[in-house]
């Protein structure tokens, strides 16, 4: 099914801001898992990371990825978005600002350096499950 009113409600309520998920990357037909600051708009997860970072070349050589969180996993395709600062993702890094402001000015990051880059994980498939009903979702 492709997501409904409720399917959308639940994503949003569950992962519409600042989230843990588990993001599944493959690298010689070897699998690697990490937990990562995400955030859920309209199909898609959006990650601040570097772009010289191991799920990132991972990612370069084999796009397709796996999630989880709260009651849900899904598969998708990673996609570099490039530096957080280019004109091109002012509207999404003013959201990543807000979803993520406890934490995002802490100095972990530099905004300044083009290899900070945000993630995008374009869901494909995935199963929702929330109290009692499983949801299989085609994002595509």
């Amino acid at each position: 099914m492709k997501p409904n009113e409720e399917v959308n409600k639940i994503m949003n309520e569950r992962f519409a801001g600042d989230h843990i998920i588990a993001l599944a990357t493959i690298s010689d037909g070897i699998p690697y898992v990490r937990n990562v600051d995400a955030y859920y708009e309209n199909g898609a997860f959006y990650i601040i990371t570097h772009a010289l970072s191991s799920k990132i070349k991972h990612i370069e050589n084999h796009p397709t990825v796996a999630v989880s969180g709260d009651w849900f996993t899904a598969h998708g395709k990673g996609v570099n978005l490039g530096f957080f600062g280019k004109e091109e993702n002012r509207q999404i890094a003013e959201k990543l600002r807000i979803a993520f402001s406890q934490w995002i000015d802490n100095g972990h990051n530099d905004f300044q350096d083009e290899n900070t880059i945000i993630l995008c994980v374009q869901l494909t498939d995935g199963l929702l499950l929330s109290h009692g009903k499983r949801y299989e979702i085609e994002f595509e």
